[in-house]
């Protein structure tokens, strides 16, 4: 499949493809730049569970715990 931009960048994601993943209208797509490519993730109730315990036992909350109580102290 291909996809040319409009003169404002923007570009239609093929029915086919809108279909397979779910993808509405008010369906947010995080865009990542590999480096030598860019990646189209959408964001989709689906796609937010999948995620659902992948940072178990990583110390990320005791992280952002951290960094909310730094920015409490700075003032924010």
């Amino acid at each position: 499949m291909e996809a040319y931009p409009t003169v404002k960048g923007q570009i239609v994601i093929p029915a086919e493809l809108r279909r397979k993943y779910k993808i509405t209208e008010k369906t947010k797509i995080v865009i990542v730049d590999n480096g030598d490519e860019i990646i189209l993730r959408p964001m989709t109730p689906e796609a937010i569970k999948k995620l659902r315990g992948v940072l178990k036992g990583s110390g990320a909350l005791q992280i952002l715990m951290e960094e909310r109580k730094k920015d409490r102290e700075r003032g924010k």
